[in-house]
């Protein structure tokens, strides 16, 4: 039976991994013993994927990036070249520490910009936006633009990856319209002029 997938010849993919329709995987790319890809991802080159990690459908990860056993990346996510994810806070070559992972979590349609660093055990909040270089070494709001090092919080951005502009606590994307409204420094998506709390499911 022919894969739904596509792996490059040189990609080298370990027992048990789960891996959707559509989804690419690229140049000398290693994939790890029981992961679970979902559908329609791209797999750039020289990119390993650790243990038992989670990548939802649609996700996009640009070559030389590592995503180690305890990230998660949602649906929609981008990993931007050469960008790092860690999963140890205090790691020392001589002493084991994998029983000490913390755990990172992209949300759904996060973009993490090249040359970018999570360090691990914090939540890339859904569509929010890491600047090329930033170090983030806290959780980053839902829609939130973090830049610097550390990251901070330097703005908005709307679902389709634009600035916002508020005029007071609104907002309404200047390319593709959809509305927001800013509340005691967090951002919502508004739909019909009201705050919209549906929950989208991920993997």
């Amino acid at each position: 039976m022919d894969k739904e997938y596509f792996a490059h010849e040189t990609a080298v993919i370990d027992e048990g991994c789960r891996i959707g329709k559509g989804t690419k995987i690229w140049h000398f790319s290693h994939i790890m013993t029981n992961c679970i890809i979902g559908e329609r991802c791209n797999i750039g080159q020289n990119v390993v994927i650790g243990p038992e990690v989670k990548i939802g459908n649609n996700v996009k990860i640009q070559n030389n990036v590592s995503v180690f056993k305890g990230v998660t990346l949602e649906n929609g996510v981008f990993c931007g070249p050469s960008m790092v994810f860690t999963n140890v806070y205090n790691p020392r070559s001589y002493i084991p520490r994998m029983e000490e992972i913390r755990t990172t979590t992209v949300k759904e349609g996060a973009s993490l910009g090249a040359n970018c660093t999570i360090v691990c055990g914090h939540t890339i909040g859904k569509f929010a936006f890491v600047g090329a270089g930033a170090v983030v070494l806290r959780d980053v709001p839902d829609y939130a633009l973090v830049k610097g090092v550390p990251a901070r919080v330097v703005g908005w951005m709307c679902e389709c990856g634009t600035k916002l502009r508020f005029a007071g606590n609104r907002s309404k994307c200047n390319k593709c319209r959809k509305e927001y409204i800013l509340t005691r420094g967090n951002v919502e998506r508004c739909k019909n002029g009201k705050v919209s709390r549906q929950s989208i499911e991920v993997i």
